[in-house]
């Protein structure tokens, strides 16, 4: 009698693209909780429900208001490789709402980059390769190379100005404070976007 031979396991980011979301899909889930007040994730607290909602209202600005220069589509669309990308995130998480967006940006003006979307909690396995700092910082984009299924480079939790700015504040004040995270939104309403969709582009030409 013939044995079945063990099926090979899939890696973490495997697993995870298998049941990963467009980036439209997601929007359609962070819209859908917010209206039922509701949130992603383990932690179904009001609080968690609040940022949602908030977050909701975020990226329905930025896909309304955010831009990208004529110099930035040029270097993201002359890079001539097959990517996937998925991006860590849960629907609580306040620079998922501003940067998630951002990197679409810079997938749609390459069509050789497949962007998917899943969520933290679901996939553990995946985010605890691709921790910062030892922690599940979201969100994490990973990019990976379609035909050597490498991994060519991770991205976040937050663009560089953004790291650079809490890597200080916590260097002089031991935490982030509820003031601080305040600042930090404000950073983002003021950028646009813009350090994400720079930082991505230098990171695209360079492979």
């Amino acid at each position: 009698m013939e044995t079945l031979k063990e099926m090979p396991r899939q890696s973490p980011i495997e697993n995870s693209l298998s049941k990963a979301m467009s980036y439209d899909q997601y929007l359609s889930l962070l819209n859908e909780l917010a209206a039922n007040n509701s949130t992603t994730g383990k932690d179904k607290s009001d609080a968690f429900i609040g940022h949602t909602k908030m977050n909701a209202k975020r990226v329905k600005r930025w896909e309304k208001t955010m831009k990208i220069s004529y110099e930035h589509v040029k270097a993201i669309s002359s890079v001539d490789l097959d990517l996937e990308w998925i991006v860590l995130v849960e629907s609580w998480c306040g620079d998922g709402a501003h940067v998630l967006p951002a990197i679409k940006k810079v997938a749609d003006f390459n069509n050789k980059i497949d962007l998917k979307v899943a969520l933290r909690d679901e996939n553990e396995d995946l985010m605890n390769n691709f921790l910062t700092n030892g922690s599940q910082a979201i969100p994490k984009l990973i990019a990976i190379d379609k035909k050597s299924k490498e991994v060519l480079f991770t991205y976040g939790p937050r663009p560089s100005e953004a790291s650079l700015l809490v890597k200080d504040f916590i260097k002089n004040h031991g935490r982030l404070t509820p003031e601080f995270k305040e600042d930090l939104q404000r950073w983002y309403n003021k950028d646009k976007g813009q350090t994400t969709i720079n930082d991505l582009a230098e990171i695209l030409v360079a492979l």
